[in-house]
C-alpha cells in the first residue's frame, strides 16, 4: 500500500501522513478490485454530491460530536497549547476544527517585498504554468480554462506561477491573505465535493476542476492580480469568507474558513510577479508536498 508522504518545512525532515479515514478514502479511489467496482459506484452515485458530505458536516454541528475532540486530539497529536480557544470551549467537533491559532504561533513574516503562506498545509508549487503545455500534477493534466471556468481571465495567467494548498482534517481551517490587497466580491463556481487527498488526487488530478471552487481576485501593489480560490472537498458543509470586498486587508488578516472536511487552496500568480523560495520549488521537483505554516515566507515580488 502506497504512504502518504510530505516534507516538514520547519525541520526539514520527511514526514508520513496518518491520513484521517483512510480506509474510506482507499476505497473511493484505490486500485483494488474493490475499490475499482463498488468504490466506484459508490463514489459517482453518493460521495460526490453536496448533499452528502452536507448532512456529514451538519453532524459535526450537533453537541454529540464533541466527544470527537480528544481522541481526534491524542490520535494526531496536536499541539493544544496553539489553540486560541481552551478545548472546554468547543461547542462540537466542527467548532474545534475552525478553531482560532493564537497570533504569536504564527508570527507573519513582515517584509512587504514578501507574500506569505496563506494557511497551515501542505503546498505544491508550479512555476511557469502554460495553456497550450497542460498543467501536470503526477504527469496528469488540467487547464487554467476548466479550473477558472473564464478563458480570459485564464489567458492573463498563462506562464505565470501556481500554489496548491492542501488542508488536511488535522490542520486549522481558517485561512488569511497572503500580502496587503484590496479583495473583489467573491465568486461562487458550483461543482461536486471530491476527496483532494493525495490518494485521490494523484490518478484524479481533474478533481481541482470538478469541485465546488469560490474565487476572489485580490489587488495588490508587490504582486499584480492574485486569484484565490477556495476548493471544497468531501464533506465541507461550506466556505465562509469574513473580509469585506473593496477594502483593504492587511497581510496576515483573515480571510474566510472552511467547515469540516478537507479542503485545498488555489493562488494563481501572474508572469513575473513572483519568485517563490528555493525551498519551496525543490520539495515540489522532488516530487513532495512540503508542510508551511501560516505566515511564512511565501515568495518576494518579481514586480521592479
Amino acid at each position: 500500500m502506497e504512504l502518504v508522504h510530505y516534507i516538514d518545512r520547519g525541520s526539514g525532515k520527511m514526514q508520513e501522513e496518518d491520513v484521517y479515514v483512510e480506509g474510506g478514502i482507499r476505497f473511493l479511489y484505490g486500485k483494488t478490485a474493490v475499490a475499482r467496482t463498488l468504490g466506484r459506484v459508490f463514489l459517482h452515485t453518493l460521495a460526490k454530491w453536496p448533499l452528502i458530505s452536507w448532512i456529514y458536516g451538519y453532524v459535526q454541528k450537533c453537541s454529540c460530536s464533541r466527544k470527537k475532540i480528544a481522541p481526534f486530539i491524542e490520535r494526531y497529536r496536536l499541539d493544544v497549547s496553539e489553540f486560541q480557544e481552551d478545548v472546554s470551549q468547543f461547542s462540537s467537533f466542527n467548532d474545534f476544527f475552525i478553531r482560532h491559532i493564537k497570533p504569536e504561533k504564527r508570527p507573519i513574516y513582515a517584509d512587504q517585498r514578501y507574500a506569505v503562506m496563506p494557511a497551515d498545509a501542505r503546498y505544491t508549487f508550479f512555476e511557469n504554468v502554460t495553456k497550450d503545455s497542460p498543467f501536470t500534477i503526477k504527469g496528469k493534466s488540467f487547464f487554467l480554462e476548466s479550473l477558472l471556468r473564464d478563458p480570459a481571465l485564464a489567458a492573463h495567467y498563462v506562464g505565470g506561477n501556481m500554489v496548491i494548498a492542501r488542508l488536511c482534517p488535522t490542520d486549522c481551517h481558517r485561512f488569511y491573505f497572503p500580502c496587503e490587497c484590496v479583495p473583489t466580491e467573491s465568486k461562487n463556481i458550483n461543482g461536486m465535493l471530491f476527496s483532494v487527498n493525495p490518494i485521490a488526487i494523484k490518478d484524479n488530478p481533474w478533481i481541482y476542476c470538478a469541485n465546488r471552487r469560490v474565487l476572489t481576485a485580490l489587488q495588490t501593489k508587490q504582486f499584480g492580480q492574485i486569484l484565490f480560490l477556495e476548493i471544497g472537498a468531501t464533506a465541507v458543509g461550506s466556505i465562509h469568507q469574513t473580509f469585506t470586498p473593496y477594502s483593504v486587508c492587511q497581510k496576515g488578516s483573515e480571510k474566510g474558513y472552511f467547515s469540516f472536511g478537507g479542503s485545498a487552496i488555489v493562488m494563481l500568480f501572474q508572469p513575473r510577479c513572483i519568485r517563490f523560495e528555493k525551498d519551496l520549488i525543490q520539495a515540489s521537483a522532488s516530487g513532495y508536498e512540503i508542510r508551511c505554516l501560516i505566515g511564512q515566507a511565501l515568495g518576494a515580488t518579481g514586480l521592479s
